[in-house]
């Protein structure tokens, strides 16, 4: 198992296991709605939470890589959800939609509306996707040098491939600390009145100015 140590922290990063699916839940969902009920994007928040799990469980760990920066005490601070090009496959709600509707008792849309956002709003070539959370009350979540080195191993496989990133924060100020790192123009992408994410893309040959 690869183990990357942080430098002055206590805090280590680390691939997921299936393990740590719900501690990555939390990170990305909050336990309950800091929106009100109206502008989720789920009427029902555990099921929300639930369907992150299974997305987490059965597409991005099989798929992807997750990486996650864990503290002394076995706490999470942060973690990176990597997902590789689509490369013409058929996309995940499809794939997983027999799941979904027997874990859930529903099928996702035909067309979900972050995917379709996503796409619309990200670069046309194929790229590597990555989501970043942290621990919103935690300063030491989003310092620098645990950013860039949670990043280090997907962008490591990124840069074998000479491939594009795109990177997904919840904050405009989350940007900042991947801009070192070859990420720029970042760009918000709404998703229901009141509710988006920020984009940001680093090209092949960015990692050369990173």
């Amino acid at each position: 198992m690869t183990i990357l140590r942080l430098r002055p922290r206590t805090a280590v990063i680390r691939p997921a296991g299936l393990v740590d699916v719900p501690a990555v839940v939390r990170l990305i969902t909050p336990p309950s709605p800091v929106l009100r009920s109206g502008e989720c994007l789920a009427g029902d928040w555990d099921q929300a939470q639930r369907a992150m799990r299974l997305l987490l469980a059965h597409h991005a760990l099989e798929e992807g890589q997750v990486w996650v920066a864990e503290r002394a005490d076995g706490e999470l601070l942060a973690a990176a959800v990597w997902m590789p090009p689509d490369a013409g496959a058929e996309p995940p709600h499809a794939r997983l939609g027999s799941l979904f509707a027997r874990e859930l008792a529903v099928r996702p849309p035909e067309s979900p509306l972050l995917p379709a956002a996503l796409k619309k709003a990200g670069p046309a070539e194929p790229h590597w996707t990555v989501v970043t959370v942290c621990a919103q009350d935690d300063t030491e979540a989003w310092e620098p040098t645990l950013v860039a080195d949670l990043l280090a191993p997907g962008l490591a496989e990124v840069d074998a491939e000479t491939a594009t990133a795109v990177a997904l924060t919840l904050a405009v100020r989350h940007t900042d600390q991947l801009r070192s790192l070859g990420f720029r123009h970042p760009r918000h992408v709404p998703l229901t009145p009141g509710l988006g994410v920020w984009l940001t893309t680093r090209f092949p040959e960015q990692r050369l100015a990173a």
